[in-house]
């Protein structure tokens, strides 16, 4: 037994992130694993037009996800230059947008940090401005996406297990991880298969389980937001903050503030849209 632990604890110093690299250039799985969400999202959401009438085809949903995925790679990219390192990108802001040091040189490096929050909010906006394109009405369209989309987010958080990075707090408990990119080399909480788990596929199974249930236009928009605001809020505490920031309120980290708000705007959308629903036209 406690050769299986010591191997379990090992296992994220012998991934290797990189699918292949040409000089400085590497393409990881996490970038894979993007594509793999994407898809997953992609054939759940054709699953419910076919199976539950939904009035759309196949080719609205293609259209949409590279809008979404648009929306995701902007919002994700500037929500963690905005809430996770503004002072760093206000004095490099094209490190922002590209993947090069300029400090001696040009050096390739890649764009590392991505913001969940950031995404979400850029998914939102390219959402709505698709609706408006397409004359679909916006809370409909979200409430056919939001229960399909956590089983892709899984995969998102699998690609950070890969990469060794967003690694947890330092534990004792025997399911804990040694990361290569931890500079203490401690112990610590595997947070991001946590996350996969609980924000993922626990989240998914709910909102696919109750997605016939609908009782209003933006239901499950509001119930996706609050629940994963309220799941990811704790997982928080299993999750070593960013170290460039630390705790940003007592003991609270900067994801579980953004999860406060996140949870707010979720409880006022289900009000807000279930008042409408009940109002005479």
């Amino acid at each position: 037994m406690e050769s299986l632990i010591k191997a379990w604890q090992q296992i994220p110093a012998q991934i290797n992130p990189a699918i292949f690299s040409i000089g400085s250039f590497q393409l990881r799985y996490y970038s894979l694993m993007y594509i793999v969400a994407f898809v997953i999202v992609y054939f759940l959401v054709l699953y419910r037009i076919k199976h539950e009438k939904y009035k759309y085809t196949a080719e609205n949903i293609q259209d949409y996800l590279v809008w979404a995925m648009i929306g995701l790679l902007i919002g994700g990219r500037l929500g963690y230059a905005l809430f996770y390192n503004f002072g760093y990108y206000f004095q490099h802001p094209l490190e922002i947008i590209l993947p090069f040091d300029f400090s001696n040189g040009i050096r390739f490096i890649g764009i590392s940090g991505m913001s969940y929050h950031g995404g979400l909010i850029g998914v939102i906006v390219m959402t709505i401005l698709f609706c408006r394109k397409r004359k679909i009405k916006f809370w409909q369209f979200a409430d056919l996406l939001c229960p399909a989309i956590p089983l892709g987010y899984t995969f998102g958080r699998i690609g950070n297990f890969i990469n060794g990075e967003l690694f947890g707090r330092v534990t004792t408990v025997p399911w804990g991880m040694y990361f290569p990119l931890d500079p203490s080399h401690s112990l610590r909480h595997p947070s991001q298969l946590y996350e996969a788990l609980f924000e993922g596929i626990v989240l998914f199974i709910l909102l696919w389980l109750i997605r016939k249930k609908k009782m209003f236009d933006g239901f499950f928009i509001g119930i996706y937001i609050c629940g994963y605001g309220f799941v990811r809020f704790f997982i928080e505490f299993f999750r070593e903050p960013d170290s460039q920031l630390g705790f940003v309120l007592g003991p609270l980290s900067m994801g579980q503030v953004l999860c406060i708000l996140m949870m707010m705007a979720g409880i006022a959308i289900i009000i807000w849209r279930k008042q409408a629903s009940s109002s005479p036209k």
